[in-house]
């Protein structure tokens, strides 16, 4: 495994660790303690090769499919991590009392039907969707994703994703 590829595959794995709101530590947790934190974290560092059965029972571990832990061949490492994550805090957006955020509850719960997503923690969303509930919402994009961002319901990664629409 090239030092390339083992470095883009260890962001995968961390992208969808973190996705799923877990640390190293949680992972080892999580799992009962089959996969320990030192093995997961040199995985994710590129400094450990993973065989594709142990690549496999991860997938398995995070309930994603294995191509979802593979690099992307479309671009490099850099490419894609130029992309900013935008990611919505279902947790939070369950607590929210604004008669406002009914309208992002259930674009979030179609979503999560739609990709049968149900982690219940974290759901990634692109900038299409993004633009959708600015339709849906009658406001601009960047408006509304400050909103959101006030909220406590969507990272403040998606600022980055507002402005690159203007």
């Amino acid at each position: 495994m090239t030092s390339d590829y083992a470095q883009q595959l260890g962001n995968r794995l961390r992208s969808i660790r973190q996705q799923q709101g877990l640390s190293l530590h949680g992972v080892e947790e999580k799992s009962n303690g089959r996969w320990k934190v030192v093995v997961v974290g040199s995985y994710e560092r590129g400094d450990r090769a993973v065989t594709v059965p142990k690549l496999a029972d991860l997938a398995e571990f995070y309930g994603v499919p294995l191509a979802e832990l593979l690099p992307s061949s479309r671009g490099s490492a850099s490419a894609l991590e130029a992309v900013p994550k935008v990611t919505i805090d279902l947790g939070r957006l369950g607590e929210l009392q604004e008669p406002e955020a009914a309208p992002l509850g259930r674009y979030a719960a179609s979503i999560q039907s739609v990709r049968g997503d149900y982690n219940g923690k974290v759901l990634s969303i692109r900038k299409e969707d993004l633009r959708t509930l600015a339709v849906i919402y009658d406001e601009p994009m960047e408006q509304l994703t400050e909103r959101f961002i006030e909220w406590g319901v969507l990272n403040v990664d998606a600022r980055g994703v507002a402005r690159d629409d203007l």
